[in-house]
């Protein structure tokens, strides 16, 4: 299929099909008028040439050759330099006339001046008085009569091609303006035809485009045929949208399937955070502590358990503050020393200013259930667990270090392949890891540190943001 024209073709065809067709009507135009400007300067010079032609010729040569025949005392000799002037007016008509009357009168008088010329030398050179006086009166005078008549011939014949010429040009005149003005009212015909064309293959177009934009705004997110339509710009809009449309089906079934395991996995967690054996382990004590006359320490436990409880539903939000997670993981923290007060320590030094920073809750508590239970535990003698939150660029970096029994080598790379691959060793570390990708990406989440025998530190690395940020 080929490739459609876009927008700006189609208006550039249009410009040049109007400019081609004004173009050659003015071309036309153009060349009519050199045409008829070129014979109207002919004819106008012919006769304003003519109309120099001295109306006394006659009375003048006819004057001048009397007085030279009776040798009067006025004469000025013979008027050759008129007859010869009239001769070079005469050629010069010849070489710009071309209709034949004229022609031929002006040829006539050419050759009535030539012969003029031979008559009057020839009454030079006779000398006797009335042979002279003879060819004056029947060469002289006939011939100058007969140059001034063809003269006034020609220039008659001249004034009548003028007016012919003129009436001529006015009727070509008014049929070219008949014509300009059919051939500008069939491009004016075309042209409304075509941008009527291209105006629907533009608005057309635009018109399903924003009823499927008002569609998708409705929620329809239906992946449908792209609009048709004769314009590159507009096709490729089409398909552009409907290709969108996919990729915000899919990345809407890849968002909801994230959030579907995010769910998942946090009532999983919330679920063993909720273990029998914690709140069994737990009421014990409290039951201990009120046979053992401990009233108060009894008390401060329950408190303990209800702020423990009450920070892991925190109000039914998936992302709290820091200082909000401070609290929940020193409840529990609380409730643990009361029970292994004789092998639990512990310290939480966060910076107060980054108790905004946002981030998934029950984040900590799992960690430091891992501390308690597979560090501390396990070692002879009395334990410490230490928490402490520092911010580093733009990121906080909150670290839960045991100095308990540690890990090998071999097990802490374990640990570390199942964080990245998510296997499910070590669920609340592989959890917690998921839950800070899902909500933050790379390069946040969980980073581990061990050595046999020394301890183990597990990093948080989580955005620096205020509570007025919320979970992307």
């Amino acid at each position: 299929m080929s490739r459609p024209d876009s927008i700006q073709s189609r208006m550039r065809r249009l410009v040049v099909i109007f400019c081609g067709f004004m173009t050659a009507i003015l071309a036309v135009m153009l060349s009519l008028v050199l045409v008829y400007n070129s014979q109207y300067k002919n004819l106008l010079y012919n006769v304003t040439t003519a109309s120099e032609f001295n109306q006394d010729f006659k009375a003048n040569i006819d004057l001048k050759m009397y007085y030279y025949v009776i040798e009067s005392r006025y004469s000025e000799g013979l008027p050759i330099q008129e007859v010869q002037a009239a001769q070079g007016l005469a050629k010069d008509l010849l070489d710009s006339t071309s209709q034949k009357d004229s022609l031929r009168a002006v040829t006539s008088v050419l050759d009535l001046c030539e012969n003029l010329e031979e008559k009057i030398y020839q009454i030079e050179k006779t000398r006797n008085y009335d042979d002279r006086q003879v060819q004056l009166e029947n060469n002289v005078y006939v011939l100058t009569a007969m140059i001034q008549e063809y003269m006034y011939n020609y220039l008659y014949y001249e004034s009548v091609q003028l007016n012919r010429l003129q009436q001529q040009i006015s009727r070509q005149i008014a049929a070219e303006i008949l014509l300009v003005l059919a051939l500008a009212g069939i491009l004016i015909l075309l042209l409304v035809r075509y941008s009527v064309r291209l105006s629907r293959s533009v608005t057309e177009p635009v018109v399903e485009l924003s009823r499927r934009a008002e569609d998708v705004i409705g929620g329809d997110l239906t992946v449908r045929e792209p609009v048709r339509s004769e314009t590159y710009e507009l096709r490729t809009l089409g398909e552009g949208m409907e290709q969108m449309i996919a990729q915000i089906n899919a990345q809407i079934q890849e968002i909801t399937q994230k959030q579907a395991s995010l769910r998942k996995t946090e009532l999983a967690l919330l679920q063993a955070q909720i273990n029998p054996h914690f709140l069994y382990n737990t009421m014990d004590t409290i039951i201990w502590l009120i046979e053992a006359d401990r009233t108060q320490a009894a008390v401060e436990m329950i408190s303990n358990l209800s702020d423990f409880f009450r920070h892991s539903l925190s109000r039914g939000e998936d992302v709290i503050s820091l200082g909000e997670e401070e609290k929940h993981v020193r409840s529990y923290l609380q409730i643990q020393q009361a029970r292994y007060q004789d092998i639990l320590d512990y310290t939480i030094q966060i910076d107060p200013a980054l108790w905004e920073t946002r981030l998934p809750k029950l984040t900590l508590q799992p960690l430091v259930e891992n501390a308690l239970y597979h560090g501390i535990k396990l070692k002879r003698g009395k334990g410490c667990i230490y928490i402490t939150g520092r911010a580093e660029g733009t990121d906080v970096l909150l670290q839960i270090t045991d100095d308990g029994v540690g890990m090998t080598p071999v097990r802490l790379e374990e640990l570390r392949r199942a964080i990245e691959n998510g296997e499910r060793v070590g669920f609340g570390l592989v959890t917690v890891h998921e839950r800070l990708r899902l909500l933050f990406g790379p390069p946040y989440g969980l980073a581990l540190a061990s050595r046999e025998g020394v301890g183990t530190t597990v990093t948080v690395r989580v955005p620096c943001r205020g509570k007025e940020e919320r979970e992307p």
